[in-house]
């Protein structure tokens, strides 16, 4: 385990496999696929190990299954550094996916939740410590909603910040209400209810559109940056230029990064600068080196010659 500022995540566990093919595949046919290899996923453990990468102590809340694909997720989140006190393993398979990386680096996936159909209400209030103790509180939507409705009133009861990255979109129901900062990625807006996103601009409509009872909405647009809407104002972050990137855990990089910042005490827009520029080294690198990107690559990058037009 580390230490620093603590950040909380209740989410999922997946065992992905990865493979790499020169398209995505149309129905009824089968492609040769150039190569494979598995890594750890979920986006609670990813955005975990996100957070740990970038200066938190994240104390991750979530279920394995009693299998070896849950043997090698504990190893390798411990060997990240993320607190395992709080996973629990379950009598049935781990939860994993299977993702196609294209050429040109986009990807598509098939999700199967396994064990983390198990994490459940009685879980959460067993973690209480752990989510009360944190500066910050990660959701998802890879859970069931009533764990992140407990969660959320446990975090809320003790003032600590709830982030909620609302992916895959559902209806947010009784949690809204609960949420200090909602992420949505361009489609997951859409999903919401907001106009489609085209650009900067428009994503921080689409940002001001989702607001309601959340006091503030980050919207990442991809290649076109990054828009907040908060009560203060819209924050507009214009994209870091990557040579080739590949997207696979951009998402969950940003919201680990945001996570970290803020439970260190920084304000959200320079949360926001600073998960902006993490996604951005994350796209850009390769999988051996994306495991050693941290806080001095970050401000590396933010204050380099290239900053003043980023």
């Amino acid at each position: 385990m580390t230490t620093g500022p603590r950040v909380a995540i209740v989410g999922s566990l997946h065992y992905d496999i990865m493979v790499r093919t020169p398209s995505l595949p149309r129905t009824g046919e089968t492609l040769m696929g150039q190569a494979w290899w598995w890594k750890p996923g979920g986006k609670g453990g990813n955005q975990a190990m996100a957070a740990v990468r970038h200066g938190a102590a994240a104390a991750m809340i979530g279920c394995l299954g009693d299998d070896g694909f849950g043997a090698r997720l504990r190893a390798r989140l411990e060997a990240a550094g993320v607190d395992l006190r709080h996973i629990r393993t379950v009598e049935q398979g781990s939860g994993m996916s299977v993702a196609l990386q294209q050429a040109d680096g986009d990807y598509a996936a098939v999700v199967v939740s396994g064990a983390n159909r198990d994490l459940d209400e009685a879980q959460v209030r067993a973690s209480v410590e752990a989510i009360t103790g944190a500066g910050v509180l990660l959701l998802q939507n890879e859970v069931a909603a009533s764990a992140n409705v407990v969660a959320a009133r446990l975090a809320r009861g003790a003032g600590v910040t709830v982030v909620h990255n609302a992916a895959p979109a559902r209806t947010a129901g009784a949690l809204a209400e609960l949420v200090d900062i909602l992420v949505v990625n361009t489609i997951e807006a859409e999903q919401l209810g907001a106009t489609p996103v085209e650009d900067l601009a428009s994503a921080a409509l689409a940002a001001a559109s989702l607001r309601g009872a959340t006091s503030s909405v980050v919207v990442t647009a991809g290649g076109a940056g990054v828009a907040a809407a908060t009560a203060d104002g819209v924050i507009e972050l214009p994209p870091h230029p990557v040579g080739e990137p590949k997207t696979h855990g951009a998402g969950d990089t940003f919201v680990g990064a945001l996570a970290a910042r803020l439970a260190a005490g920084e304000s959200l827009a320079d949360a926001l600068r600073y998960a902006n520029a993490a996604a951005a080294l994350h796209v850009g690198a390769g999988d051996d080196e994306r495991a050693h990107l941290g806080p001095a690559d970050v401000e590396g990058l933010l204050t380099g010659p290239e900053s003043a037009s980023t």
